[in-house]
């Protein structure tokens, strides 16, 4: 487990950064986030002394060195294989900030664990193993990470790791980066960041690497640090409800996790999908009144009158819209496929209808990125942007503008299996 303490001479909070890495089989993630927790020392002595007693020989290299990966290959069966397996959590700080970092398997058949940790991320690290792409471009894998990167609007940072097995060739670097740089220009991906490294090594992980004199960037840790992830704080206010409580004086109290937005008292708010409109007489939470609430407070919003307001239901600003029809792009996580006129449950927020995907706009193909319109059909693993219809009127907050509730999970409901992970790009 990581350490938690800020170094001495810090004077305030550090801000936090969630991202993931990503990337294909074998191409170091594990052993990358293994050696930023080691050398920001997010790794204690006395772990990596347990390390190396309770994996013996398995917890070195061939050189001597402690095997990094070790660190967020958690489960026997991951140590076993030499895979990641699970998402893999792991926490550390620098003077600068903090970090909540998610090990996404790089195995076709674990993408809908990419597709989780990308749901509470900001930043995607996607490594490329350049010892094995030269010459050869890059792997279908990788691009469904880009792909999946582009889909949730996260910030994307290629590391291209392994250089020292290629000689720290910048012809290599510069061949694997206007590769992806195409990829980038096909998905929309706006302004990658690259960096040359060997995270087994640490070149260009924490510190500067001297084999590497034709970068001019900074290390990897560096632009963590600094990359500026802050969103607008204009954002429109959503408070899904999760609750309704009574209050003392026998009114009502809806409580739930401010998702987006500022709230303050006097503040006029729309029950959405019904659209009744009311104003905010009080805000609470545990530690009492509050004379504004920002993203991320849990509190119960006391309104001006009683609304036909539960569980499922919206709180928001005038700017919200209810819609029945929608398009958006789709994950599809389930073994089973998709067949057509089969019903599902979409889930929004704490909101929960029937739906029916009324058609395919297209399916992402992973070896050009081509879109595929006369595509009938949705696998495990594809990539698609289709037409939904709901029976009930549902939130149609774009995902771009606002991930939180702009975004859904469709559910089988004969076997209760996640089947999608949907982002909502227009509203009918």
């Amino acid at each position: 487990m990581a350490f938690d303490h800020i170094p001495d001479g810090f004077d305030g909070e550090p801000d936090v950064l969630r991202f993931i890495t990503a990337g294909s089989v074998d191409d170091g993630k594990s052993t990358l986030i293994g050696r930023l927790l080691f050398d920001s020392k997010g790794l204690l002595r006395d772990q990596v002394a347990a390390l190396s007693r309770a994996h013996g020989a398995q917890s070195t290299t061939q050189d001597g060195d402690i095997d990094l990966a070790l660190v967020t290959d958690g489960l026997e069966s991951e140590r076993e294989q030499g895979i990641t397996i699970d998402v893999a959590y792991r926490y550390f700080a620098t003077p600068r900030r903090s970090f909540v970092i998610a090990d996404a398997p790089g195995h076709e058949q674990y993408t809908r664990n990419m597709v989780t940790a990308a749901s509470n991320a900001e930043v995607a690290v996607i490594l490329i193993d350049a010892s094995r792409l030269a010459g050869k471009g890059l792997k279908a894998q990788t691009r469904r990470h880009a792909t999946i990167a582009r889909l949730m609007g996260l910030k994307v940072i290629v590391a291209i790791n392994k250089m020292d097995l290629t000689g720290w060739s910048r012809a290599v670097y510069d061949e694997i980066r206007e590769n992806f740089s195409r990829v980038a220009r096909t998905l929309g991906i706006v302004d990658p960041i690259y960096v040359p490294m060997a995270a087994k090594h640490g070149d260009n992980v924490a510190r500067r690497s001297p084999h590497t004199p034709w970068y001019e960037g900074p290390p990897l840790l560096e632009l963590l640090e600094t990359l500026d992830v802050t969103r607008s704080e204009t954002e429109a206010f959503r408070l899904p409800v999760q609750r309704v409580l009574r209050t003392a004086q026998g009114t009502r109290a809806y409580a739930g996790r401010v998702e987006s937005g500022v709230l303050r008292p006097g503040d006029e708010v729309l029950a959405m999908p019904s659209g009744q409109k009311a104003v905010v007489e009080s805000i609470r939470s545990y530690d009492g009144a509050h004379a504004q609430v920002n993203e991320g407070q849990s509190v119960s919003i006391v309104l001006d009158r009683d609304l036909d307001v539960g569980r499922g239901d919206t709180l928001t600003s005038a700017d919200a819209l209810p819609a029945k029809s929608i398009t958006a792009d789709l994950c599809w996580l389930d073994e089973t496929a998709w067949e057509k006129g089969r019903r599902y449950l979409l889930r929004q927020g704490t909101r929960t209808t029937q739906a029916l995907i009324d058609g395919i706009v297209f399916v992402r193909e992973m070896t050009e990125l081509a879109e595929v319109s006369e595509a009938s059909g949705l696998k495990l693993n594809d990539i698609a942007s289709v037409r939904i219809k709901t029976r009930d009127p549902i939130l149609a907050d774009l995902y771009g503008d606002k991930p939180a509730t702009g975004a859904f999970v469709l559910i089988d409901p004969a076997s209760n299996q996640t089947a999608a992970a949907g982002m909502i790009r227009e509203a009918a």
